[in-house]
């Protein structure tokens, strides 16, 4: 928990450092739930972006109308 601004950027790098670290030790930047918004960012390094692509299209391909969990795991660009 923080109190300010201040607290919650050094929570923030607290994680960068934390996930960082995982990876180096050949962990992973998941959790128990899977992927949020805050750490999608460190998928890139953690799966490299062939294996991204094709996580995006197997969601288009088992969720057309972006219904389950939109947004996490992989951003999926959409039609509308």
């Amino acid at each position: 928990m923080f109190r300010n601004d201040e607290e919650l950027e050094r929570v923030k790098k607290g994680v960068h450092n934390m996930i960082e670290r995982a990876q180096r030790l050949e962990g992973t930047c998941t959790g128990e739930h899977g992927v949020g918004h805050g750490k999608m960012k460190y998928l890139v390094n953690e799966l490299g972006t062939g294996t991204l692509d094709v996580l995006r299209q197997i969601k288009r391909q088992v969720d057309p109308k972006n219904i389950m969990n939109p947004g996490k795991l992989v951003a999926v660009e959409y039609a509308k």
